[in-house]
């Protein structure tokens, strides 16, 4: 007898829930990009100095495809369903009324472009006219679980214009490269970043899920406007927005993650959380724990991610844990939380966009939304 295909379900509330199904990215046809406002591509040592862009060789894509490939193997021997994204041609030059950008990206790291929240997926804007076309390589999976689930709903934040007055200004990257070091750290203290607050923006890798209480954090993709556009559309959760201690900060999925109801790790070199807000955890009988150091120590040509990518983990459950094979400190340290460890060589993706969770956007987990914070701190 042949056995029905499996329908969408769309349901995911958290980091950690059991986990059913999942979107999986690729890495065919990735560029460095054409320059634009928000993002300076300048690896002279690699064969594309500051202005210079085109394909990733395709020996790297190769390398990544088949890690990509072999982590979608581990997940679906573990009953876990993985969808992949359609690549477009990414080399094409794209352009709006407002703007023409010699470039687009790729699609591996697609948690960047997607949040799931209960049943709905929502697309957030980007900031970089790169990426700005991006959704559409995720277009035939949402028409596919539209069709089969109807309870999915699909949402997609407003499509910012990413003009000229979007940005702080066209030379802030060459402004930031001039200062010292004491000056940059005195800029990124006031959260003064490439982009303003003309229009809303946000990435969907800056926000972390624990239930009904969402924490965001303000970044180099993710404004005031676009953290208040996200409370106003989930009225029903507890927003809150955090600070990181970075000089150029991008995402969440390197500085603090949640692997389990009642614990986390947190980055030692970036404390994301002020005394009021490492409060709102104790009090609620959280644990936090430092990370240890990353293994990783030279990087591959292309590659603009965190040196933290250790701690870019995929959960599956609550006593489950995908972690990068080769960062042994962090595969101990789970152990000995009691965490069923799995190795995943995932480094050579790495230049394609990120980690384990960078790569991999949920679609399906098992479980409800629940409060883990049921005690709060009034403005936070």
């Amino acid at each position: 007898m042949n056995q029905e295909p499996q329908k969408t379900v769309v349901n995911s509330w958290n980091e950690w829930d059991p986990l059913i199904h999942i979107i999986l990215g690729r890495a065919d046809g990735t560029m460095v990009q054409a320059p634009e406002n928000a993002v300076e591509r300048d690896w002279p040592e690699d064969g594309f100095p500051l202005g210079k862009y085109g394909p990733y060789p395709k020996e790297m894509i190769d390398m990544a495809n088949e890690q990509l490939d072999n982590f979608a193997k581990i997940l679906e021997s573990r009953g876990i369903r993985v969808d992949r994204p359609t690549p477009i041609d990414f080399s094409q030059a794209v352009q709006t009324p407002d703007w023409k950008q010699g470039s687009m990206f790729g699609c591996a790291p697609c948690r960047d472009l997607l949040l799931t929240v209960g049943n709905e997926i929502l697309e957030a804007t980007m900031s970089y006219r790169s990426r700005w076309h991006e959704y559409l390589c995720y277009r035939p999976l949402f028409e596919q679980y539209f069709r089969e689930d109807p309870n999915f709903r699909f949402e997609a934040a407003p499509k910012p214009r990413l003009i000229e007055e979007t940005y702080k200004n066209k030379d802030w990257w060459s402004e930031w490269n001039s200062l010292s070091e004491e000056e940059q750290w005195e800029r990124a203290e006031k959260g003064d970043w490439i982009i303003s607050e003309k229009e809303l923006l946000f990435d969907a890798a800056d926000v972390v899920r624990y239930g009904r209480d969402l924490f965001v954090q303000k970044s180099m993709v993710t404004n005031n406007a676009g953290i208040d556009w996200l409370r106003r559309h989930f009225p029903d959760h507890r927003i809150h927005k955090v600070g990181r201690r970075e000089l150029l900060p991008w995402h969440m999925d390197t500085t603090l993650v949640p692997v389990r109801p009642g614990f986390a790790i947190m980055n030692p070199e970036r404390i994301p959380l002020d005394k009021e807000e490492l409060e709102l955890f104790e009090m609620n009988g959280w644990e936090i724990v430092k990370a240890p150091k990353a293994l990783l120590e030279e990087k591959a040509p292309y590659d603009f991610c965190s040196w933290w990518l250790s701690m870019n983990t995929l959960v599956l459950d609550p006593k489950t844990i995908c972690v990068e094979a080769s960062e042994i400190p962090t595969m101990e340290l789970f152990d000995k939380h009691g965490f069923e460890v799995v190795p995943v060589p995932f480094y050579k993706v790495s230049p394609f966009g990120g980690g384990l969770h960078c790569c991999t956007a949920d679609v399906y987990r098992e479980g409800n939304c629940e409060d883990y914070f049921p005690k709060q701190i009034e403005g936070f």
